[in-house]
């Protein structure tokens, strides 16, 4: 396995997913490494003159006029982390806990944080050891996530739980056990520890990955419910994609044509038709516009990735440290909101596209997908109820909170962003819409089957095959909240992408 080399300007989502997931070795450069301890020789010569620097010999917050002596600087740290601590559950997992860690280092390493070597390298050493600090996942309001970072430099100092081999384990015994004595923190490091949007720039990242994988589900179960709609594939032709001119709708709509490559649905148009509803005429459209929001978020976290969020910022070149706002994440937030926004299309154009399944005036097929026409079998009926709560719920969650703060210490911080908060509901999002995903597709298979014996594509044939070897066809009523979950696991775990072999990336 490759290591992965921090310079603080370079990190890239594939290095985060091979870190977070793969377990990827970080290592430090060495020209990023000299400009961090450059940045901390600033600080020193700051305090040797006794010029005030906030965070450093001066406190924090509304504590910024009162001054911290040279011979509390370990203690006052300490004491900065101890008070900072202060998350409540449900925890972090354990691949936020190792983004979060990797992404703050990378940002100390653009060379602004003035973070000690010692600091820097317990970060890079807990991520190759596997040491992974025990973190409540709320407290942050989106102007740097203080209290998650605050917990996690308090393991570096041994006076917090860690994940370690698998148990939880005092932090002592887990640095002990691989030969690390806890941090001796010198001026500003309690700050550069705790003063970082780490937590909401980890959180964006592994969204990312969640919102293209469900967005790929999306399109691969679409068009199989388009096999059980016997429905039009007119619009996903691409001269009249690239006539719109979005190029991830174009590339949504090429992806649904390779998935359907050698479907009956190119046979011609008997028994189809003219237009289909919008939701079926849609959907490669709004996973486009989900696609484009994805590269909105993408961009900006890039630029947050490999930068600087520290304040103050320390500015070796200059010589000098100035007070900044670098840790506002407001452009993360805006556009996690957005993508929110635009996940609810997906959820409502689900909805729909199930809701049309079980319609036979659609699809000329039994009502509610019966196999013996609601004589005896009810089929998907009361089905509805589920998967239309669960798009309510996204609703909900997706209404705008980055508005929603209060002015805090002494009103000075009158300003936030609740970047974490957003990115929570982003999760509880996807998560409500690997549900719903998993309800069209019972639907899907079940047009599928009951539309007889037809031609399906190539990678949906595959991807139909397989999900009918987990999910049987409903022949008779049986406890659906059974297939529900097990159509939820195929959704999370990607398996028909896999099977379908319609894409390198799922292989």
């Amino acid at each position: 396995m490759e290591k992965v080399v921090l310079d603080g300007k370079n990190l890239t989502l594939d290095q985060i997913y091979e870190v977070v997931y793969h377990g990827a070795i970080v290592e430090h450069s060495k020209e990023a490494m000299k400009r961090a301890e450059k940045a901390k020789q600033v600080l020193y010569r700051m305090v040797d003159s006794e010029t005030p620097v906030y965070g450093t010999n001066r406190g924090v917050g509304w504590n910024k006029d009162r001054k911290v002596y040279t011979e509390y600087f370990d203690q006052y740290n300490k004491n900065l982390l101890r008070s900072h601590s202060l998350c409540v559950p449900p925890y972090c997992t354990e691949e936020e806990v190792r983004a979060i860690m990797l992404i703050r280092l990378n940002t100390a390493l653009y060379g602004c944080a003035g973070l000690s070597r010692d600091v820097l390298e317990r970060y890079r050493d807990f991520l190759n050891k596997r040491i992974h600090p025990l973190v409540p996942r709320r407290s942050s309001v989106g102007e740097a996530d203080l209290a998650v970072n605050a917990m996690i430099g308090m393991s570096m100092i041994g006076e917090n739980d860690v994940l370690y081999q698998g148990q939880p384990t005092d932090s002592l015994k887990a640095m002990e056990n691989e030969g690390m004595k806890p941090l001796v923190l010198g001026p500003k490091d309690g700050l550069g520890i705790v003063s970082s949007n780490s937590q909401a720039a980890a959180m964006a990242a592994l969204l990312l990955r969640e919102v293209k994988e469900l967005t790929a589900n999306s399109n691969l179960i679409y068009c199989i419910g388009l096999e059980g709609l016997n429905g039009q594939i007119q619009q996903l032709d691409r001269s009249v994609t690239e006539a719109k001119g979005f190029p991830e709708q174009t590339e949504c709509a090429q992806e649904c044509l390779h998935m359907l490559e050698g479907s009956y649905l190119f046979d011609g148009t008997e028994g189809k038709a003219l237009q289909d509803p919008l939701s079926f005429r849609d959907s490669a459209f709004i996973n486009g516009a989900v696609l484009e929001c994805v590269k909105l978020l993408e961009m900006s976290l890039n630029q947050h990735l490999n930068h600087s969020d520290d304040n103050p910022c320390v500015l070796p070149d200059e010589e000098r440290v100035s007070v900044s706002c670098n840790f506002e994440p407001l452009n993360l937030a805006l556009k996690a909101e957005m993508l929110n926004i635009a996940l609810n299309h997906i959820s409502k154009g689900a909805c729909h596209r199930i809701l049309k399944l079980a319609d036979p005036s659609f699809t000329g097929l039994p009502r509610f997908l019966s196999p013996d026409g609601g004589k005896t079998v009810i089929g998907y009926s009361t089905i509805q109820k589920t998967f239309t709560s669960l798009d309510t719920e996204n609703r909900a969650l997706a209404n705008p909170s980055s508005m929603d703060f209060f002015a805090l210490s002494g009103y000075i911080e009158d300003h936030a962003s609740n970047a974490v908060f957003i990115l929570e509901k982003s999760f509880k999002i996807v998560d409500n819409l690997r549900y719903i995903l998993g309800m069209e597709l019972m639907h899907a298979a079940q047009a599928v089957d009951l539309r007889g014996n037809y031609k399906l594509g190539k990678c949906t044939g595959k991807a139909f095959e397989e999900y009918r070897k987990i999910v049987p066809f409903l022949d008779k009523d049986r406890k659906l909240s059974v297939d529900i979950q097990a159509s939820y696991e195929v959704v999370k775990s990607n398996k028909l992408l896999k099977a379908s072999g319609c894409c390198n990336e799922w292989q």
